[in-house]
């Protein structure tokens, strides 16, 4: 097998090829969890793995807390799947919490504060209120609780980990919080052998072809727990060794795999790269610090023949979007109509006219 082969199947596990399902909570529970920080890039995200989508279908199913956008596995936003949000927080955030203790010392922010803090939110959110970050932060402000933007951020996090609040509907273009009580009650609750194999048998399926440090690094979990969570779930993937790393597999990779010459225009941080701790297979090394930086910022990415090609970004006008190709070397007639057909389900996504430009 070769690189080209991992990604190909990369993106057909990702449902990015052909998507199997119908809604937008399937293609967030088959990934188990997509990166989020940037919000208007996950929906597309959620978007290219659901044909014929919308961006208000996405944001639909977020007010309606269908699928959540909250803190979880590594100490960065993520949308997840109410069904599967408790048990992935009860999961990974003892961890995000432990790796967050130190800035938390230096904010000085105590297990006191965050009691009160989470005591504050409960009372503000209760019978079913939804208010924004500014709101929620001017009712910690009447508390007397010492407020900037630092000291927010962890107060506002502290509490999703510890269950207490998570996204609530979108108002004007932005998040609220509401209560995860009101907004996914807790069905069942796993143990943690259960949660570590569901986590990887979930990783593993919708992510393979992946590593052992893949997980490692997607999960955010220690090597020591995602070496058992592998060990618990491993029989029912293949692996081979590829150059020096094990590669794990949902079915066998004897299968043809034919060419794919289809582009495709992804999100900035999307699974198909920030989830692998060795993106080489997609994206060769003479190019990775032009589509990711220094800082851990993930651009837009062109994906044409299962390879990174180019990064793009989009400029929205009030009556079309602007999507400007930054190509990694010069492109052909044939290959810019194939990005440009790629654009079409991004036109159908924000229902506007796209506009191509390249540089």
């Amino acid at each position: 097998m070769y690189p080209i082969d991992i990604s190909l199947l990369r993106l057909i596990n990702q449902q990015i090829v052909e998507s199997k399902f119908k809604t937008a909570k399937e293609v967030v529970g088959w990934m188990g969890a997509l990166q989020a920080q940037d919000f208007n890039m996950v929906k597309w995200a959620v978007g290219v793995r659901l044909p014929n989508s919308t961006n208000k279908l996405i944001e639909t199913a977020i007010d309606h807390g269908q699928i959540i956008r909250t803190h979880l596995l590594r100490p960065t936003w993520h949308l997840v799947s109410a069904d599967d949000i408790h048990w992935m927080l009860d999961l990974t955030a003892p961890h995000i919490k432990a790796s967050m203790r130190f800035r938390d010392h230096d904010l000085e922010l105590t297990d006191a504060v965050f009691r009160k803090s989470n005591a504050i939110f409960e009372k503000s959110l209760q019978g079913g209120v939804q208010l924004s970050r500014e709101e929620l932060i001017v009712e910690l402000e009447k508390a007397n609780i010492v407020i900037d933007s630092s000291r927010a951020y962890h107060l506002l996090m502290h509490a999703e980990l510890d269950g207490v609040i998570c996204s609530g509907e979108i108002r004007n273009d932005k998040q609220t919080y509401a209560l995860l009580s009101d907004r996914a009650p807790r069905i069942k609750t796993l143990s943690r052998d259960e949660a570590l194999s569901q986590l990887a048998l979930t990783y593993f399926t919708s992510h393979a072809p992946a590593t052992l440090q893949d997980f490692v690094w997607w999960s955010g979990l220690s090597v020591t727990e995602s070496k058992h969570a592998l060990e618990m779930v491993k029989s029912k993937f293949v692996s081979e060794i590829i150059g020096k790393q094990t590669y794990w597999f949902t079915d066998s990779f004897s299968t043809f795999l034919s060419e794919n010459h289809s582009a495709y225009l992804l999100p900035a941080f999307d699974e198909f790269l920030i989830s692998y701790k060795d993106r080489t297979a997609s994206l060769p090394s003479d190019n990775h610090n032009k589509a990711v930086f220094s800082n851990g910022i993930f651009k837009p990415i062109i994906v044409m023949n299962s390879r990174v090609i180019g990064i793009w970004r989009r400029i929205i006008k009030r009556d079309k979007i602007i999507i400007v190709v930054e190509p990694f070397q010069l492109l052909n007639k044939s290959t810019k109509n194939l990005i440009g057909e790629a654009a079409v389900p991004f036109e159908n996504f924000m229902n506007k006219k796209v506009e191509m430009v390249y540089n």
